[in-house]
C-alpha cells in the first residue's frame, strides 16, 4: 500500500489535494509512481460536470514501481507513457484495428467514464475511489492494467513532455495521420491553433502536405502556428461566423480552390460544421476536438460529395503510435518540449486550470513531486 497525494474532485466544480492510499497491483496490473499529468479541457469538463468523487487527470507519464502477477508488458523501473483507450485485444473493435474504441475496456464508449483496476487499488478514507478514465494521473501513484502503458524505450523525453503524448499530442496527429490520411501536397486547413492544432499542424507537415493553413482568432497564435510548421496564417474574425471570409481567403492562397482537408481544433461547439465550409468539393472535413452537443447543419455545406468525419482520440494505437511520435521526437522532426509552455504542482493546479481556460498556455503540465 502506498500513501499518494492526489487531486480529487466531486465532479460539481470543486477539487483539492487529498491523501489517498493505492494498493499493491493485483494479476495483470501495474503500479505508476507518476511525474508528470497533462492539463486537459476534458479534465476540466471532468471536474465541472461527471456529478461524483474521483481522482482527476487522463494525461500522464511516469515509472513502473510495481507488477502484478502475468505482467508481462513491463518491468519495475520502466518509464512509461499512459494511454487512456485501453484496448483488450479480444472484442469485435480490436480486432477490427479500432483498439482506440474497445468495446470492453473504453471509458468512452464502455462502462462510463471513470473506472477503478480490479483490485483494491486506491481509496480514500478507506472506500473504494475511482480514476478518471481509469487512469487517475494527478497524482503520485495509480495502479492501471498492463495495456495502459507503453513504454519510452530509449529516449531523451522528459516526463513532462511524454506526458501529453497520451491525449493531446495522439488527438491532434492522429486525426491527420490515421483518421485523415492526408495525402503528400495537399492542403490543409487548421481551425484552432491550441495544443490540439499545433500537434494537427505537425501531422499534416509529417503527411506531406505542400499547405497548412492555421487558422484562429489570435495573431500571437498564428505565429506560434507558424514554428510548428504552418506555411501560412488565417486571422479569423469573430463576425464572419459561417466562415465565408476565411473561406474565400484559403481559395486565394490555394489557386482558386479550398482546402483538401479541414480540421475543427477549437471545441466550440459552434464551430462543428466549419470545417465543412473551408473544404473543396470532394474534400474531408474532420471534428477533431470531441464536441459532444446537438448542432444542426446546413446541408449546402455538404456539396458535393464532402466527407465529414468525427474520429476519436486519433484513431490511436497506443503500441503503434506513441513509439513512432518519440522516435520522430528522438530525430528532431517532432516539437514536444515545445508544446509544454507551463508547468504547475498538484498545489497549483487551478492556476494550471484558470490558463488553459483563458488561453494563455498551449499546454500546462503538472509535474508530480514526491519526497524519496
Amino acid at each position: 500500500m502506498r500513501q499518494s497525494k492526489a487531486l480529487i474532485t466531486d465532479g460539481q466544480g470543486h477539487f483539492e489535494v487529498r491523501t489517498i492510499e493505492v494498493g499493491d497491483p493485483g494479476p495483470g496490473e501495474v503500479r505508476i509512481k507518476l511525474m508528470a499529468s497533462g492539463i486537459c479541457h476534458t479534465d476540466w469538463d471532468s471536474i465541472t460536470n461527471w456529478n461524483k468523487t474521483f481522482v482527476v487527470g487522463h494525461e500522464g507519464a511516469g515509472i513502473v514501481d510495481a507488477i502484478g502477477e502475468g505482467v508481462s508488458r513491463v518491468e519495475v523501473g520502466d518509464k512509461v507513457i499512459l494511454n487512456w483507450a485501453i484496448p483488450c485485444g479480444e472484442c469485435f473493435q480490436c480486432l477490427e484495428g479500432y483498439t482506440h474504441i474497445c468495446e470492453k475496456n473504453s471509458p468512452v464508449c464502455g462502462d462510463g467514464l471513470c473506472g477503478h483496476a480490479h483490485g483494491e487499488a486506491t481509496k480514500l478514507e478507506g472506500e473504494n475511489l475511482e480514476r478518471s478514465f481509469h487512469l487517475g494521473t494527478m497524482a503520485q501513484y495509480t495502479v492501471v492494467q498492463q495495456a495502459a502503458v507503453v513504454k519510452m524505450g530509449d529516449t531523451k523525453l522528459p516526463m513532462t513532455s511524454a506526458s501529453i503524448v497520451g491525449c493531446g499530442v495522439m488527438t491532434g496527429w492522429g486525426s491527420v495521420v490515421n483518421a485523415a490520411e492526408v495525402k503528400a501536397g495537399s492542403t490543409v486547413a487548421v481551425l484552432g491553433c491550441g495544443g490540439v492544432g499545433l500537434n494537427a499542424i505537425q501531422g499534416a507537415l509529417h503527411s506531406g502536405a505542400a499547405r497548412i493553413i492555421a487558422i484562429d482568432l489570435s495573431e500571437e497564435r498564428l505565429e506560434q502556428a507558424k514554428k510548428f510548421g504552418a506555411t501560412h496564417g488565417i486571422l479569423a474574425s469573430k463576425g464572419d461566423s459561417d466562415f465565408k471570409k476565411v473561406g474565400e481567403k484559403i481559395a486565394e492562397i490555394n489557386g482558386g480552390r479550398r482546402a483538401d482537408y479541414a480540421f475543427e481544433c477549437t471545441a466550440v461547439p459552434a464551430l462543428g460544421s466549419a470545417p465543412l465550409a473551408l473544404i473543396r468539393s470532394g474534400g474531408t472535413a474532420v471534428q477533431v476536438s470531441g464536441i459532444e452537443e446537438h448542432i444542426d447543419f446546413d446541408c449546402e455545406l455538404f456539396e458535393w460529395d464532402k466527407i465529414y468525419i468525427n474520429p476519436l482520440y486519433g484513431q490511436c494505437n497506443p503500441d503503434r503510435d506513441f513509439p513512432r511520435i518519440v522516435e520522430l521526437y528522438n530525430s528532431g522532426k517532432y516539437m514536444l518540449d515545445e508544446l509544454v509552455t507551463k508547468t504547475y504542482t498538484l498545489e497549483t493546479a487551478a492556476e494550471g486550470f484558470d490558463d488553459m481556460l483563458k488561453g494563455r498556455i498551449a499546454k500546462g503540465v503538472i509535474v508530480i513531486e514526491h519526497d524519496d
